[in-house]
């Protein structure tokens, strides 16, 4: 609003000037620095009682959009503290600014291999700017548990069974970035993105365990191939060295049978060797 005659000028700023100040710096036309004005008097003139009516307690962890005459007023939140609100012209909306937590409910999805799963998740968020919360869009939690949901649908929806399952924490951060810039023009801050569970058909549960299973057991016949090769290395090194003492073999046969007969208390009977009764033999012709 353009002020073209002077005198005019000075008696609006003498009489009214707060609201001629409040004119010029939100731009709400002759008729609402009129309404202003008049709003303004009214509290002025049924002090103190219009004082409760005016003066609103906004808590720390919230922050106040005022309209005046439909207008954002300063452009900006105000609070946390005491606010001024003229009754007639002014209203406000309370932001709280405490992190939200968001569930997502199980979603049904495809995966990049075809198969069908149902995740579900949970999003952290919290509004950095309440200006951008009000205007911008109607309902800012709706709209984010709303986009919550797609963008999980559709970030995995690119993936593979194996990678949902082995990948959670990079495709959480994943699904987070998108997020937070889709939101950033709704005045919210994406914290965190969790997915809780993956749930898959009991069909590829019992596919994935045979699969499981049966990979299990060509490890463990490797394992066992290993093990017997080199127990036949050992043993071929051992009869080589039981082959240049024939006595060594003999003792070894007796530890043998002194390690079963310590462990199973047991009878046994076993012949002697073929040379000892040659030496009996030789010994009584003698005779």
């Amino acid at each position: 609003v353009s002020y073209k005659r002077p005198d005019l000028h000075l008696l609006l700023l003498f009489f009214f000037p707060y609201s001629f100040i409040a004119d010029r710096r939100e731009g709400i036309g002759v008729c609402g620095w009129i309404l202003v004005s008049i709003s303004f008097l009214l509290v002025l003139i049924t002090l103190p009682f219009s004082i409760w009516a005016c003066i609103k307690v906004v808590r720390e962890y919230e922050r106040a959009v005022v309209f005046r005459l439909g207008r954002i007023l300063p452009k900006k939140a105000k609070g946390p503290g005491l606010i001024l609100i003229l009754p007639c012209t002014d209203t406000f909306i309370r932001v709280d600014l405490r992190t939200v937590t968001c569930n997502i409910p199980p979603q049904e999805i495809l995966t990049k291999d075809a198969v069908t799963t149902q995740v579900d998740g949970v999003v952290y968020y919290r509004i950095h700017s309440a200006v951008s919360a009000v205007a911008n869009v109607s309902d800012v939690h709706s709209a984010t548990f709303l986009l919550a949901q797609t963008t999980l649908r559709n970030v995995l929806g690119t993936k593979s069974l194996a990678q949902l399952l082995a990948g959670r924490e990079e495709i959480a951060h994943g699904i987070q970035d998108v997020l937070d810039s889709a939101t950033e023009q709704w005045g919210i801050k994406v914290a965190r993105v969790e997915i809780k569970d993956i749930r898959i058909p009991v069909a590829m549960q019992r596919t994935m365990a045979a699969e499981a299973e049966a990979a299990q057991e060509a490890r463990a016949k490797v394992v066992a191939a290993e093990g017997e090769r080199n127990a036949s290395k050992a043993l071929k090194q051992a009869s080589v060295v039981l082959a240049e003492s024939p006595a060594g073999l003999q003792l070894r046969y007796l530890q043998t049978l002194t390690t079963l007969a310590a462990e199973n208390n047991s009878t046994i009977v076993f012949p002697l060797p073929i040379n000892m009764f040659e030496k009996l033999g030789q010994k009584n012709r003698g005779g």
